[in-house]
């Protein structure tokens, strides 16, 4: 669900980039045309819109409601807080849980 990179937390970004492949807009078809219906009934308020992003350290999606005019991120879900969780504790794991070297048990008697 890749639409495009946030590399800033409080920077809004539009649902269909220039460079979203053409594979990925007609397998998201209905996505795009319900967000788009979304924004056009206006129903999270006057001048606010629907974005779908990727957190770029996470990889995670994550939809946000943006005023249209100031760019302002009005709500987000996950919130800001838990994606850094997420990464900090991701990055923990990976330190954690990697194969351990077979050799490092040659001669372990234990």
């Amino acid at each position: 669900m890749d639409v495009t990179a946030a590399g800033n937390p409080g920077q809004s970004v539009p649902a269909v980039t220039d460079n979203t492949s053409p594979q990925w807009l007609v397998e998201n078809r209905e996505l795009i045309r319900g967000v788009q219906g979304i924004n056009a009934a206006e129903l999270f308020g006057e001048g606010h819109e629907v974005v779908f992003v990727r957190d770029p350290e996470t990889k995670r999606p994550v939809v946000r409601v943006v005023d249209q005019q100031t760019q302002e991120v009005l709500w987000q879900a996950p919130p800001e807080y838990m994606l850094r969780l997420a990464a900090v504790l991701g990055t923990q794991e990976q330190l954690t849980h990697h194969a351990p070297d077979e050799d490092a048990f040659n001669g372990y008697a234990g």
